[in-house]
């Protein structure tokens, strides 16, 4: 490993990890310069796995094991170390989950590519809370859904947060952004499926009776917190689709939603073990 103790802040490399609680920054900051920030050593693992390329390390001196044990196969690696007042003057926060990874920004599949074999696809409209982006990754990678399209506005799925929330899943579940829906829409018809918008609506169909018979091709539309789907997005949809709700609450939170719609419209084949990246989560706990 190619070793630097922090003795100045300004020391060239360390520019990625500046500020990392700004998020207006770091959403700019971060696709453009064709990056993204790994926490922890589990979910530094999980992107190596992905195949996705480390740029530098930053860790507190007690995690160096962790370090060569991650970086094994990239010996020219730097690793920037630090004492924890230094490396939280830097970053702005307490660095406790023991390293941090700016990794190398993996090129966005075609929207046609991540069709051809699913089944089942989440598509997430201007949702732009991380937590919530992190989380609902989460649920498509145990539940069974092959994809996610998020939309132009939608936060990013890669912002720390998100990737910390997911557990590392937004590495491993296949996804991409879609254009606007006046060209997604016959994009994903042309593709066989069907659109079914998670929201409130006096035509909705119940999901308990959705589920009873779901289209093998299947695009779930879940919207921003607060505002719901766009009109865009309603017209969009073939179904629309509602989760029945007891004592006077009309919705759940939006990953919640998510959760309990993958669950009831999973399809038989999403639990058929098979190799792919979708199965590295139970090798890497």
């Amino acid at each position: 490993m190619q070793i630097t103790r922090i003795t100045d802040l300004s020391t060239a490399g360390l520019a990625d990890y500046s500020r990392l609680t700004d998020v207006a920054l770091r959403r700019v900051l971060e696709p453009a310069g064709g990056l993204y920030i790994a926490e922890s050593p589990k979910v530094i693992a999980r992107a190596l796995n992905a195949g996705h390329r480390p740029r530098s390390l930053l860790i507190q001196e007690q995690w160096m094991p962790d370090a060569e044990r991650l970086l094994v196969d990239w010996p020219d690696v730097p690793v920037y170390v630090g004492e924890a007042s230094v490396l939280e003057q830097l970053t702005g926060y307490n660095l406790h989950r023991g390293a941090l990874a700016a990794m190398h920004r993996p090129a966005l599949e075609p929207v046609e590519a991540l069709l051809t074999d699913a089944r089942r696809i989440v598509i997430l409209e201007d949702i732009v809370d991380h937590t919530n982006v992190g989380a609902i990754f989460r649920s498509v990678a145990g539940l069974g859904a092959d994809a996610v399209l998020i939309t132009p506005r939608c936060a990013d799925p890669l912002y720390r947060r998100s990737v910390r929330v997911s557990m590392g899943t937004v590495l491993q579940v296949p996804w991409t952004r879609l254009p606007e829906w006046s060209v997604a829409t016959p994009l994903l018809h042309a593709a066989g499926f069907h659109l079914a918008a998670l929201a409130l609506s006096d035509a909705a169909v119940s999901l308990d009776v959705f589920a009873e018979a779901p289209p093998e091709r299947l695009a779930i539309i879940l919207g921003a917190e607060g505002d719901g789907l766009s009109q865009h997005a309603l017209a969009a949809s073939d179904t629309v689709v509602t989760i029945p709700m007891l004592h006077g609450v009309d919705s759940l939170n939006v990953a919640s939603a998510s959760a309990v719609a993958l669950y009831a419209l999973r399809s038989a084949h999403s639990f058929v073990t098979s190799a792919g990246p979708m199965n590295d989560a139970k090798k890497l706990g």
